[in-house]
């Protein structure tokens, strides 16, 4: 399949093939007129890439044939355009050996080269990225500075670092790089915890599970046979990797205190819950108390969810947290945290008050909105550069017999956006096709200024969702560090718009469900044309600034340390 060349299709959801390995399909652009002309109010035209998830569903009802793959937004060649990378599942029941078969191309992970010109061609074979097991989630980040991003991902029973090399070619130097890990490993992000200029790697786990663990839930019969729920197996702990350089790791996940809060995490993300310049860890766990780590500066960190009011919902419940989102929603200066969960719990979204959150998705208009729903991938995304960050929510249900047992709720369902109107949300009737939702990542992929959308579907095709709501004026700001780390990953970034309204960010490719978006930050800035204020805390503690940015335009901070 090496050299494919996709296209969005000119009629929905067609796809064309010439042979075994080729498909033709129409231009970026014909379909965001083509969804501009069927549905002008939807702000997303919705394409399909020809990429097939292979969950390799069998009757076992092995539970990680579930849990569907990551998608990542990287410039995996260094020509300055997000490219895509899927994460594949492999050969199911497992050989002999335990693990589950890769070798034939349907399970391969895959990365498709975006060409600038609504094209995208996989160059899989020719930078390495075949894979190896039964993947799950996908972390980006430039673990040795050399301002190349390399990607790292998870998958039952081991894990794989890749280094990018020149040309986009990908080293696979996972051994080297002491990160294989083990277990049953998700969503994974770089952090740079320790402020040293090398980012470092956490990795969360579900739980404690393999194949010779499988047992028979749901009612009897096949047809209601159903996956386990993941009370049905022990909780594990997650891992925490710190960068000795070169990405060169040393395992810290006892020394640091990660090790001694086990949990069944999904999603993580990144971000400064208390403002005092060091990143912390938040992990939404299924059907557990949600975890979040302080930083306490020292290489160590402090599991505080509780005392912070963010294990629980409103009702002191757990919940299936698969998803999670950390950013300002508010624009009060605070990070904010939002979870989804399953059907008939509702999403909870976590307001900061200070470094405490309050459960307030009641008032804030989720609640309602989402009771009845499923969701895997989400972030806080800007669509339509308004100034203020939306939610987006790939859903569907974890159970594909959902329909035999509870007629009310539905396995496939359409993506959900909720439009943020100053604090509280309200549905946009933005997505019509159920999905098995469930990876999901974000990213300029058109540098038009609008934020578009990739959700990964469970043994399905991915669908690209590209902004066309996007009416107003943005700013992307792309970190470099100098002292920092390249990425510039943890930096705190502040802008005060022409109007004088105020609006943070946190610098980071983690976040959603076993996936990875572009670093670069967005700001709408509604009718705002500049930016009289950008200030950024870089992760060495230097504060920087700039004064007078034209909006429209994606402007590159270089930091000067002094």
């Amino acid at each position: 399949m090496n050299g494919v060349l996709f296209r969005v299709p000119r009629y929905r959801g067609q796809c064309y093939h010439a042979g075994v390995v080729r498909y033709l399909v129409a231009a970026l652009p014909a379909v965001w007129l083509l969804a501009q002309s069927i549905a002008p109010l939807r702000p997303f035209a919705d394409a399909r890439l020809p990429f097939r998830h292979a969950s390799s569903k069998t009757p076992a009802k092995y539970l990680i044939e579930a849990m569907g793959g990551g998608v990542a937004l990287l410039d995996a060649d260094g020509d300055g355009r997000l490219d895509l990378f899927f994460v594949n599942g492999a050969q199911l029941p497992p050989g002999t050996s335990g693990q589950p078969d890769k070798s034939n191309p349907r399970f391969w992970n895959r990365l498709y080269r975006n060409a600038g010109d609504g094209t995208f061609t996989d160059v899989t074979e020719r930078a390495g990225l075949r894979g190896q097991g039964y993947g799950q989630g996908v972390a980006v980040g430039d673990c040795d500075n050399d301002g190349r991003a390399d990607l790292f991902v998870t998958a039952l029973g081991g894990n794989t670092l890749y280094r990018q090399q020149t040309g986009g070619v990908f080293e696979e130097i996972t051994a080297k790089a002491g990160v294989a890990g083990g277990g049953w490993s998700t969503s994974a992000g770089f952090i740079d915890f320790d402020r040293d200029g090398h980012l470092d790697l956490f990795v969360a786990r579900y739980l404690d599970w393999d194949f010779s663990k499988n047992k028979w839930c749901g009612g009897e019969g096949q047809a209601l046979r159903a996956y386990c729920h993941p009370n049905e197996f022990p909780a594990t702990t997650h891992l925490l990797y710190r960068n000795l350089g070169g990405c060169r790791f040393a395992d810290v996940s006892k020394s640091s205190g990660i090790a001694k809060f086990p949990g069944k995490g999904l999603g993580v993300a990144f971000e400064d819950v208390d403002r005092d310049g060091w990143p912390d860890i938040f992990v939404a766990n299924d059907s557990a108390p949600q975890q979040l780590f302080r930083n306490r500066h020292d290489g160590t960190f402090a599991e505080v969810a509780l005392a912070s009011g963010a294990a629980y919902d409103d009702d002191g419940k757990v919940f299936a947290g698969m998803g999670v989102a950390w950013t300002d929603y508010n624009r009060d200066g605070w990070p904010d945290v939002a979870v989804n969960a399953l059907a008939n719990q509702g999403y909870s979204l976590f307001r900061n008050v200070r470094g405490l959150f309050d459960h307030v998705s009641a008032s804030a208009g989720l609640a309602l909105a989402t009771k009845l729903h499923s969701g895997w991938g989400i972030g806080f995304l800007d669509y339509d550069n308004d100034g203020w960050k939306d939610l987006f929510v790939a859903q569907g249900h974890v159970m594909d017999n959902i329909e035999l047992t509870q007629p009310g709720l539905h396995y496939l369902e359409a993506p959900m956006l909720l439009r943020n109107t100053g604090g509280r949300f309200s549905a946009v009737d933005a997505f019509t096709e159920p999905l098995a939702g469930r990876g999901t990542a974000f990213g300029d992929l058109n540098q038009d200024g609008g934020v578009d959308i990739v959700v990964a579907t469970n043994d399905g095709e991915p669908h690209l969702f590209l902004n066309s709501g996007a009416k107003q004026n943005w700013l992307l700001i792309d970190t470099v560090g100098t002292k920092s780390n390249r990425d510039g990953i943890g930096a705190a970034v502040h802008i005060v718009s022409a109007s004088g309204q105020e609006q943070y960010a946190f610098v980071s490719t983690a976040g959603s469900y076993l996936s990875a978006h572009d670093k670069r930050v967005h700001f709408g800035l509604g009718a705002d044309r500049e930016v009289k204020l950008l200030e950024i805390r870089w992760p060495s503690g230097h504060l920087q600034t700039w004064t007078k940015l034209a909006a429209n335009q994606v402007f590159v901070a270089r930091e000067k340390a002094p």
